[in-house]
């Protein structure tokens, strides 16, 4: 199947399985695609590209099977992830995109983004997202043992939980005057994200917005055909 799909937010792990497989049936179904963009969270937690963990070591290979077929393979780190980094890149075949990106789709310039960055309400994550994606934290980080990171990781995560079920639902999403902002600032007119698990298709005052969704029961996939037309289509994940 032709096209460009973008997706996000799968957040796979051991424990959801039924994600796990049902990403790698999507691979072997798109192998005749022209790219795919997976725009964050692509994992639940990664504690650094060196993990030995059997779930990272098979997707990348998954992953590597997949663009040697053919179709061109990016990579953008979000909030859960963002340790990825460019050795898991080259293992899975990938490029490692920047976040924002703008990318020339089918001859229309597309801004793509992770979408954390843009829930400015949230000031007590925009404090944490600073301080996890300076060089001299992570690389603090990354110097620990593997089984410290693990420790960490689950620490953050329940931390994560906890304090987002103490927040009012509006501040977990986009702030739109910081989409129209970014819109500008990158002199596009169409932006695609993913972290908020709120799929949807957006109309600003100076351009669209398109939402990926999480993979949990089901999934909104973005596919782009030639011509630049955007639609969502749903998969099912069976359990």
């Amino acid at each position: 199947m032709a096209g460009t799909w973008f997706i996000s937010d799968l957040h796979l792990d051991p424990g959801r399985p039924a994600v796990t497989r049902a990403f790698s049936e999507f691979l072997d179904a798109h192998r005749h695609a022209d790219a795919l963009y997976i725009l964050g969270d692509f994992f639940e937690a990664w504690i650094g590209d060196d993990d030995d963990a059997p779930l990272g070591q098979q997707v990348a290979s998954w992953l590597a099977d997949f663009s040697a077929a053919g179709p061109a393979l990016y990579l953008m780190v979000g909030n859960r992830d963002f340790l990825l980094g460019e050795d898991f890149a080259r293992r899975a075949g990938a490029t490692l995109l920047p976040d924002p990106s703008v990318i020339d789709l089918y001859g229309h310039r597309v801004l793509l983004m992770h979408g954390d960055s843009l829930c400015t309400g949230d000031t007590d994550y925009l404090q944490f997202r600073a301080m996890a994606r300076s060089p001299a934290w992570q690389a603090e980080v990354l110097a620990r043992p593997l089984a410290e990171r693990r420790a960490l990781a689950a620490q953050l995560r329940s931390m994560s939980s906890e304090s987002n079920s103490n927040k009012a639902e509006d501040i977990m999403d986009v702030t739109p005057r910081e989409v129209e902002a970014a819109l500008r600032e990158h002199g596009v007119d169409c932006l695609i994200h993913g972290h908020t698990h709120r799929p949807d298709h957006h109309r600003h005052a100076n351009g669209e917005r398109w939402v990926l969704g999480d993979w949990h029961d089901s999934a909104l996939l973005l596919k782009a055909s030639s011509g630049s037309t955007l639609s969502f289509e749903k998969l099912n994940i069976a359990k």
